[in-house]
């Protein structure tokens, strides 16, 4: 296989930072779910959670800063004890927030208020569901996860989300389920309004199409089934030069659990962090927007998932 960052370069092509316009924070890897494609690797298991230190530095810098989004991620992020707080937070402050979410969470011991937090503050909602029949929703989520996730959409439909001129946006997101490309968004698109439509009287505004990252939980699978090394070939041969200028790296930072900055959310999980000029990883407790300016992209051969076909982003297909 050919280095990604080699690939770049003989495409002529340069990843280079553009002014910050969101803000990515990973609050932890607690989830109530377990998903075989999750490149974060959560489920009900895992113990690593933002501090409250780490949540009051993350609202220190978003207030020092003109960043417009908030966009709040996990594990299942809603869990943390302090989500409500950094939402109202961000709110007050004046941006927009985003919460990918997983549907099934707001049927948690504890968490039926969600839905009207959600519309009071007026959040934009990324929902996961990977297709729209049980069966492939399922397989790759757990059993019983897309009856949840059907509930969690007609309850947000009747409080206005994904209703038109609403203002309450609400988005899903499609990941394949076999190692294959994402089939075009658009089409697919249409295809989950109508379904969805027609059999369960859902709506919603946008589908996001997300290639699988080949990294930790869902590399682990591919290996297993004996599937990896085609994934990479897959990806490396689709590479698509035209998706290198909308890459999310370029406009966006991640936040870890524990602090840390990274170029994206998967690169926060294979801890390549942002360094600076000495080599010290920088930290959101003493961030500015100055210290992006100088580090290079950190790159590595998963990037090609997300310059593969159409490319993919936490927003979808970029072209």
């Amino acid at each position: 296989m050919q280095p990604f960052a080699e690939r770049l370069q003989l495409n002529g092509n340069g990843l280079k930072r553009r002014a910050v316009d969101v803000l990515q924070v990973n609050l932890g890897r607690y989830c109530n779910l377990a998903c075989i494609h999750c490149h974060v690797e959560a489920g009900p298991t895992r113990k690593e959670m933002m501090s409250r230190e780490n949540v009051e530095a993350v609202i220190r810098f978003l207030a020092s800063t003109n960043i417009p989004t908030l966009d709040i991620t996990g594990g299942a992020p809603e869990l943390h004890g302090d989500f409500d707080y950094l939402v109202e937070s961000a709110r007050r402050l004046g941006r927009h927030v985003m919460d990918r979410c997983n549907l099934t969470v707001i049927f948690e011991p504890g968490k039926d208020y969600l839905a009207e937090f959600f519309r009071r503050q007026q959040v934009e909602l990324v929902c996961s569901l990977p297709c729209y029949s049980l069966e492939n929703v399922d397989k790759q989520r757990g059993k019983g996860t897309f009856d949840g996730s059907i509930r969690a959409l007609q309850i947000l439909n009747q409080i206005g989300y994904g209703q038109p001129d609403s203002g309450l946006v609400l988005d899903l997101v499609y990941n394949p389920v076999a190692p294959d490309l994402p089939p075009p968004q658009e089409k697919l698109e249409q295809d989950y309004k109508q379904i969805l439509f027609d059999q369960f009287g859902i709506v919603f505004n946008r589908l996001f199409c997300l290639t699988n990252m080949p990294i930790t939980r869902y590399a682990t699978h591919l290996k297993l089934r004996g599937e990896y090394d085609q994934y990479m070939q897959l990806l490396e041969t689709n590479f698509n030069a035209g998706t290198v200028e909308q890459v999310m790296c370029r406009n966006l930072i991640s936040v870890g659990w524990d602090g840390g900055i990274y170029d994206c959310d998967f690169n926060q999980m294979l801890d390549l962090p942002v360094a600076d000029g000495s080599g010290k990883p920088l930290h959101i407790a003493a961030l500015t927007l100055e210290q992006l300016t100088k580090p290079a992209i950190m790159l590595g051969d998963h990037c090609y998932a997300c310059t593969a076909g159409s490319g993919s982003s936490c927003g979808g297909t970029l072209i």
